[in-house]
């Protein structure tokens, strides 16, 4: 199941809704919240439903035992085991394919590939077991001694399927005690369905232009400006997706009373990569930078060792998105740009005027998308060439036709990534205005349901026209 489709708009979420409202105490809530969690997992994964439970059991009966331990070598021992316990599904379901295969071809053997269907957002759910069980360990969140609050906190529907990874500590509290406003819950609505409309009117779209052009049966045949309208449409498709997606989980959890972190932060208008890495996927970001990069040594070593460790944490970082070498790759394109950043360039960069960093970001990650969305290396190399072949071969009927057809699109789909709305609301005669229509709240609360009634009805009308919409994260 996933939240753009009918079924989870108009049946799902609407009696989720209402079972949680009939329950009087938050201990019933969370049993009624992680019932339909369990259910909305199950919808496409009625196996490795139990996968997840049989995990988040297992950590939760070692949080209990690290509780009780009498030395901190016998809680770093249950760590260590609850580590191994986590990651040996993600290992065995996601990389053991990979693994044999790099293995057979370089020691050109023949052993066996496995081969697993991925459990839905392992990734995600794997991550967020850990931060539980080292917060603990670190003493920075007291053990959780109720299984289905930590079951729910895993599961909660909003955030299971591909993130933002929610660390336990930040939610810890609102798991026990936690109030739902009409105002909070309207925030809350007014939220998801906005990230449903990136999802549905934006994303979608975008999706189409990227099967006309960057589906492997077309690459070679492509001509330059097709290359290039096709990979723009990629950085709005993965952007309008998987920020809307976080959007929709952000306003999900505001609806039953949870307060998810930010996800994104406008990444298109950064200056800088370091800047970028700081504005997507900030969930990610952070789970690296704290669980990984600070306990390697982090800036406290010297600039060897910090290059290094930047390499692990950005290797990973690839790897995690995918068992795959253009994945690795990916990561260690953003290790390259990131440590040239650290040694001079973002120096270099903040002593210029902005439009430079502006421009070579966007040099930066539309590049990066190459290798993040070809699958094989044949692939990224035959796109960079289409990208950028011979000028006499860069521009045909076929890309002027499609640029025709798709400008208008892409034009207003890039502008609506930029921060528009928080430089509107900045300005004094739109303040003005907004606190005019503010004291005429019937009035303002009117416009605004007429708005997102508005992004509900023409997202409906486009799923109706459309089939099954998967985000593109839920592979991750």
């Amino acid at each position: 199941m996933v939240f753009s489709s009918l079924i989870f708009l108009y049946a799902f979420l609407p009696l989720c809704i209402i079972a949680t409202r009939f329950a009087r105490t938050v201990k019933i809530q969370n049993i009624v919240l992680l019932f339909f969690s369990l259910f909305f997992y199950a919808w496409g994964e009625p196996v490795w439903v139990f996968l997840m439970v049989a995990t988040v059991f297992g950590v939760w009966l070692i949080g209990l035992a690290m509780e009780r331990s009498k030395s901190r070598a016998a809680a770093r021992s249950w760590l260590i085991l609850s580590v191994v316990l986590c990651l040996s599904s993600l290992v065995v379901f996601k990389y053991s394919g990979f693994i044999f295969e790099t293995i057979n071809n370089i020691l050109g053997t023949s052993f066996p590939e496995p081969s697993f269907s991925l459990p839905i957002g392992i990734s995600f759910y794997t991550f967020q077991t850990l931060t539980y069980i080292i917060d603990v360990y670190r003493g920075e969140t007291e053990v959780q001694k109720k299984f289905y609050n930590l079951m729910l906190y895993v599961s909660l529907f909003p955030q299971l399927i591909a993130g933002p990874i929610v660390r336990y500590s930040d939610i810890a509290e609102q798991i026990g005690e936690r109030r739902v406003s009409f105002e909070e819950t309207a925030q809350g609505v007014g939220r998801f369905l906005v990230g449903l409309a990136k999802k549905v009117l934006i994303a979608n779209h975008a999706a189409e232009i990227v099967g006309l052009t960057l589906d492997s049966t077309r690459l070679a045949s492509l001509d330059g400006l097709e290359a290039w309208i096709g990979i723009l449409a990629f950085s709005i498709q993965i952007y309008f997706d998987f920020s809307g997606y976080s959007d929709m989980a952000i306003g999900l959890g505001h609806m039953f009373g949870f307060r998810f972190k930010e996800n994104f932060k406008y990444p298109y208008v950064a200056k800088s990569v370091t800047d970028f890495w700081r504005r997507w996927h900030i969930s990610l970001s952070t789970f690296f930078r704290d669980y990984v990069y600070i306990p390697l040594g982090g800036n406290r070593l010297g600039l060897p060792r910090q290059i290094l460790n930047m390499f692990i944490v950005w290797s990973l970082t690839g790897l995690w998105h995918g068992a795959a070498w253009n994945f690795v790759l990916w990561g260690i394109y953003y290790f390259v740009l990131l440590t040239i950043e650290k040694l001079f360039l973002l120096r270099l960069l903040e002593r210029l005027p902005g439009i430079f960093g502006h421009v070579y970001t966007w040099a930066t990650f539309i590049l990066g998308w190459v290798f993040f969305k070809m699958e094989s290396m044949s692939g990224i190399g035959t796109l960079l060439q289409r990208m950028f072949q011979s000028r006499s071969s860069f521009v045909t009927n076929r890309g002027v036709v499609l640029l025709q057809n798709h400008l208008i699109f892409i034009v207003i789909a890039f502008a609506l990534a930029m921060p528009l709305l928080p430089w509107l609301r900045s300005k004094k005669p739109v303040q003005r205005l907004m606190k005019n229509m503010k004291k005429r709240e019937p009035l303002f609360g009117i416009y605004s349901s007429i708005v997102y009634l508005g992004l509900l009805f023409f997202s409906t009308m486009s799923l109706v026209a459309s089939g099954f919409n998967p985000f593109l994260y839920f592979r991750f």
